[in-house]
């Protein structure tokens, strides 16, 4: 992230803006933030077999609907994998038809649950570790909390930029350096 300059994005004199005040340059410097994490983490889609298993040990605990394993997935690897329902349901539907898993519709919904079957492979799976367990934050931070912290820090500064005051975007600046200094001191720590 050598590039990237947060002071260009607050209207350095002669770079695009006035003083103090984000106007051209924000929204450049946090697309730019953004594509640099995209860049150094690479993107959160995992494998086909891997939905397949993370939906198969969730049901083995409760049954559950299509949105909540989405959720819960996303919860459980610290919001570092968030399945999309392009993939979610098409595995449900798969599941499904091989016989390990059964869906019962209640109020519009489809909850899911374990067949016989599908607890038969949960248990003979039993001794593998969940695939949002080897995708945790928890375990790697450079590709899971830190980048995703990074982004929700980019999106606040901007909206800051969209409708704070002046006030509120100086606020804001001081913030933001008080926070650089104290990730470089963490960096100095040994």
């Amino acid at each position: 992230m050598s590039n990237f300059n947060l002071g260009d994005a607050f209207g350095k004199p002669g770079r695009g803006g006035s003083q103090g005040w984000p106007m051209s340059g924000l929204w450049e410097a946090m697309e730019q933030f953004g594509k640099q994490f995209e860049q150094k983490v690479g993107g959160t889609r995992m494998a086909r077999g891997d939905v397949r298993s993370a939906v198969l040990s969730l049901l083995a605990e409760q049954p559950m609907h299509g949105y909540q394993i989405i959720r819960e997935i996303e919860d459980r690897s610290g919001g570092s994998w968030k399945p999309s329902p392009g993939s979610v349901y098409p595995t449900l539907q798969l599941l499904t038809d091989e016989g390990l898993i059964s869906a019962e519709e209640s109020d519009g919904r489809k909850t899911y649950s374990l067949t016989e079957a599908g607890r038969a492979v949960v248990d003979a799976d039993g001794d593998k570790s969940a695939p949002w367990e080897g995708s945790s934050s928890r375990e790697n931070p450079r590709t899971g909390a830190l980048p995703k912290a990074g982004i929700d820090l980019a999106q606040a500064v901007a909206q800051v930029g969209r409708s704070g005051s002046p006030e509120q975007v100086q606020q804001a600046v001081d913030v933001l350096n008080e926070a650089r200094r104290k990730l470089f001191s963490i960096l100095a720590q040994d």
